[in-house]
């Protein structure tokens, strides 16, 4: 067995890694092998590449416990503990050993000094220059001619320890190492024989969690530098995020620029940076971080704790200055160890910490050596090992006694599995802390220091054991008044429509609807009143019925989220939409209807006869109606609205704060938003753009009694004017509510509100001014408006017979000469009418047989062109009008002084004069007039002058 081993590590020695793994699979089988050849052979190979191998020296088996069994139980035995440390001043580590060799003295020498063990330790140092084949070389010497060794006590280069580590349970020795930080140790498979009284590097990443969870930071990256030791501490942070349900946002690596990974750190707003370099690029680092503006009250830093005093001044060799990474590292906080503890508690030794300390400060100070941070782990490593060793001795002994044929012996792998079991179950406060193992690993303290105006200071610690973070009150300074925040946190803001100038729009919306029920109380009131009534009142209605609908949804497009809840604004989508839609149709067919009919009367070509009644308005607007009510079922079924959230880009705090504003608007939007939005435009477009026709070719119809032509075409035209304006701007300001929401208000509220006055204004004035104005004006516009008509056909004729021009000035010169006449005599009717107001006036019942006498009366109207006609005038004036009017009412026979009243000439004198009046005022109200003559049985053909006649004369002549 020694044979084989042995070999193996001189071969070990010659080949490095691959001489492990050569003789890994093979198991000693023999313990009684001669092996000098071999050993030989490996002091050859070792001549050969160059190391000079004493010949003289013979390998003695003294590992073999057996051969001296009895150790435990004489007292006073001194133990040797094999030390291995690099002591060449020239090694990479050496500065730690020297600090460790006056706390090694000194706890052998407070060992002595209690009294408590029955054995003394003895240290043999071998110096294994942080070189493998030199360390192999140490271990192998202590191992074949030192003293047979107990336990091993050292190791602080982490490659030479791991070597050695990888091998103990084949020698069945345990180490105890003081310095070994790296994490590969802590692989209990393949280092099972391995403790170390330091923790590892991965100890602080539990420390590490506990203080991101105690300032609510979930969202860290990190940055580290490709080494093994620092990517093993990365993976095994990794783990220890995960389980604490922390968000890794990015993870960096580099070699030896780092400024395009924290750049790449920074692009993806990582506020918390962990970061695992040594202190030669930790200057680097932080003069990236410098130039790229990562320092300060948005960000923390997080670094080994572990970076010799002033590294900054030494590692420096970038091209900041000192001056710039002292500004970029303020603030950042390191995590280590804790080399010793900050409790007054008296340890095992009998001592605290801190009287410890000045005790070794004075034996470092003798023997004039640099302090090690690592001292006090090997100060209690000593009384670890004290401890362990007494109570294997302990357990031996019991054994001893009882053994029956007290003949008992333990050989190494017995002595082995109890010194690694008692070591397991440590549990001791020494000048570290508490010093327990779990799996071989230390569950120590670990420090938190904050680097404050160029130096750094302790603001917590963190137990392992009870795993518990202690920050010292009021030691933590960040740069800004409160911890940074682990990313940019975003809050959502709602761009909504401002309260003000909702109760300001929604004010006026409520003047409008209180202005719409005056007219509607005004039209329903006097809807019997000759005035309204000529105006279609019903329809009249409906204008105003679509006008309050088209307010209302000025109060449904003031809502949003920040006042309804989601489904409910789905719901206020759709509703708004439908009254919306509605209110405009009913306002604009009214509208619409009622200029068609003025239309289709006055444009009728054909002087047809026209009865135009409401009910056939009511239908128009039925139909219009049933139209929108099929494009929004189908929207409603096929694609209805929803609520859609549109978010904008990021935008600064206005407040300064370290958070993002992110807008986003609430829509009513669907799948086909634009498909069914260019049904509802084209279809109220091409109805607006034929009510604007009709507007425009009775824009010259102005006979306020009959219709309101002139004014629902003003009206036609504001409303839709407005609606292209008003949907155009709106399109466009989609993302400014409030712009989109004050113009659409406004658009609705103007077009409703001038449509509803043009509509309205005009006959409540009319009413409270001159309630008769229907009747006394009409005459006069009549005439007027005749003139001006005959000018336009005198001029039409004149263009195509330029022969017949004098003949019609003359005829139109009579015929304007005797509508003077006639206007005359109304007014002296009207006189005699007056005086005899105090007297009871029926008018009498005229028979169907009479019609052709009223003809002959109205026929003055119709041929009054030339002499013939006020000829004919005369006539009628003159007849006799007994033996027209035939019998009366017996009734009216015995009213005395009524009979010369109502005797058939002052009868026929007044309907001669008063019929074409009732004629056109009338039968408009009943639905309908005449327009293609003026009494009821002649027709156009029936004289020669009706046939020369432009019809633009009929129909003004007959009152339409």
């Amino acid at each position: 067995h020694l044979c084989v081993t042995h070999s193996r590590w001189i071969v070990m020695c010659a080949f490095g890694e691959g001489g492990s793994q050569l003789f890994g699979s093979m198991a000693p089988s023999r313990r009684d092998c001669r092996c000098d050849m071999i050993f030989l052979l490996g002091y050859l190979l070792l001549s050969v590449l160059g190391f000079q191998p004493a010949l003289a020296k013979v390998c003695n088996d003294y590992t073999r416990h057996g051969l001296d069994n009895n150790w435990y139980t004489r007292d006073g035995e001194k133990l040797p503990i094999m030390v291995l440390m690099p002591m060449n001043e020239s090694a990479l580590m050496s500065s730690i050993s020297q600090g460790i060799e006056p706390a090694v003295q000194l706890a052998i020498q407070h060992i002595r000094e209690s009294r408590q063990y029955s054995f003394s330790l003895i240290t043999k140092i071998y110096d294994t220059e942080c070189d493998n084949a030199k360390g192999l070389r140490a271990f192998f010497d202590a191992i074949c001619y030192g003293p047979k060794h107990l336990m091993i006590f050292g190791g602080v280069c982490p490659s030479v320890t791991s070597i050695i580590a990888e091998s103990l349970e084949g020698w069945n020795l345990v180490q105890l190492s003081f310095a070994a930080t790296t994490p590969v140790l802590a692989d209990r498979k393949k280092y099972p024989n391995f403790f170390r009284t330091v923790p590892s590097d991965n100890a602080v990443n539990p420390a590490v969690v506990k203080f991101l969870n105690y300032y609510n930071w979930s969202r860290v990256g990190t940055l580290t530098q490709d080494v093994q030791r620092f990517s093993e501490v990365r993976n095994d942070l990794t783990n220890e995020l995960e389980k604490a349900d922390i968000q890794i946002a990015d993870t960096e690596s580099f070699s030896n620029d780092p400024c395009v990974n924290v750049k790449k750190l920074k692009d993806n707003d990582v506020r918390i940076i962990i970061g695992q370099f040594d202190e030669n690029l930790a200057s680097k680092v932080f003069c990236c971080a410098y130039n790229l503006n990562m320092y300060g009250s948005k960000y923390q830093w997080i670094i080994p704790g572990w970076y010799q005093g002033n590294w900054w001044e030494q590692a420096n060799s970038t091209n900041c200055t000192t001056k710039k990474l002292l500004t970029a590292m303020e603030g950042y906080i390191s995590v280590d160890f804790e080399p010793l503890s900050a409790k007054q508690i008296k340890g095992i030794s009998g001592r605290t910490p801190q009287e410890y300390e000045r005790e070794y400060n004075r034996e470092r100070e003798q023997k004039g050596v640099e302090a090690s941070k690592f001292h006090g782990f090997a100060y209690d490593g000593i009384w670890v090992i004290a401890k362990t060793l007494t109570r294997v001795m302990e357990l031996l002994r019991h054994k001893d006694r009882h053994d029956m044929y007290h003949n008992f012996t333990v050989d190494d792998r017995e002595v082995g599995k109890m010194v690694l079991d008692v070591m397991n179950e440590t549990n001791f406060f020494g000048v570290t802390g508490q010093v327990m193992f779990r799996n071989g690993e230390r569950m120590g303290t670990i420090k938190f220091t904050q680097f404050q105006e160029g130096q750094e200071v302790k603001v917590g610690e963190y137990n392992a054991i009870a795993d518990v973070l202690d920050l010292i009150n009021n030691t933590i300074r960040f740069q800004g008044v409160e911890p940074p925040k682990d990313r940019t946190f975003v809050r959502l803001q709602r761009r909504q429509i401002n309260v003000p100038l909702y109760s300001i729009l929604s004010t006026i919306t409520i003047l409008g609807m209180l202005m719409a029920g005056t007219f509607l109380f005004f039209n329903i009131k006097n809807r019997n009143h000759r005035l309204i009534k000529m105006s279609s009142p019903y329809m009249n209605n409906l204008i105003i019925l679509g006008g309050l609908l088209s307010y209302a949804s000025i109060f449904l497009f003031g809502l949003d989220g920040s006042f309804v809840s989601d489904k409910e604004f789905e719901t206020l989508c759709t509703v708004r939409t439908w009254i919306l839609i509605v209110g405009y149709t009913t306002a604009f067919g009214a509208m619409f209807a009622k200029t068609w009919r003025v239309h289709a009367i006055f444009k009728n070509v054909k002087m047809k006869k026209k009865i135009i009644k409401d009910q056939k308005l009511f239908i128009i607007v039925g139909g219009m109606l049933l139209i929108d009510l099929c494009i929004l079922i189908c929207w409603q079924i096929v694609d209805p609205l929803k609520r859609t959230v549109e978010e904008y880009s990021l935008e600064a705090d206005p407040q300064g704060r370290d958070i993002a504003i992110r807008p986003f608007l609430e829509h009513c939007e669907n799948t086909h938003m634009t498909i069914w939005l260019g049904i509802v435009y084209a279809y109220k477009g091409l109805l607006m753009l034929f009510g604007c026709f009709l507007a425009w070719e009775t824009r010259n119809v102005s006979i306020p009694a009959l219709n309101d032509s002139k004014y629902i075409g003003m009206s036609v035209y504001n409303v839709g004017i407005m609606c292209i304006i008003g949907a155009a701007v709106s399109f466009l300001t989609r993302d400014q509510p409030n712009v989109q929401f004050c113009i659409v208000a406004l658009v609705i509220i103007f077009c409703s509100t001038i449509t509803l006055c043009l509509v309205f204004v005009p006959k409540f004035v009319t009413m409270r001014t001159n309630p008769d104005a229907a009747t006394q004006n009409r005459r006069l516009k009549f005439t007027q408006n005749q003139k001006k008509e005959d000018s336009k056909t005198s001029t039409s004729v004149t263009s195509v017979n330029q022969a017949n021009t004098s003949r019609l000035d003359g005829l139109q010169s009579d015929n304007h000469r005797l509508r003077m006449r006639i206007t005359e005599l109304d007014k002296e009717l009207e006189e005699v009418t007056m005086q005899l107001q105090d007297t009871p006036e029926k008018t009498p019942y005229i028979k169907q047989n009479h019609y052709q006498d009223v003809n002959n009366i109205l026929s003055i109207r119709n041929f009054t062109d030339g002499k013939d006609g006020e000829k004919s005038l005369k006539n009628h004036l003159e007849q006799k009008p007994q033996a027209q009017w035939g019998s009366m009412d017996p009734s009216r026979i015995s009213r005395g002084q009524l009979e010369d009243i109502n005797s058939p000439e002052h009868i026929q004198r007044r309907l001669s004069l008063q019929l074409p009046i009732l004629h056109h005022a009338y039968l408009p109200s009943i639905g309908g007039v005449d327009a293609s003559c003026s009494s009821p049985t002649s027709s156009p053909p029936s004289s020669p002058h009706h046939r020369h006649m432009p019809p633009s004369y009929r129909v003004m002549v007959s009152g339409l």
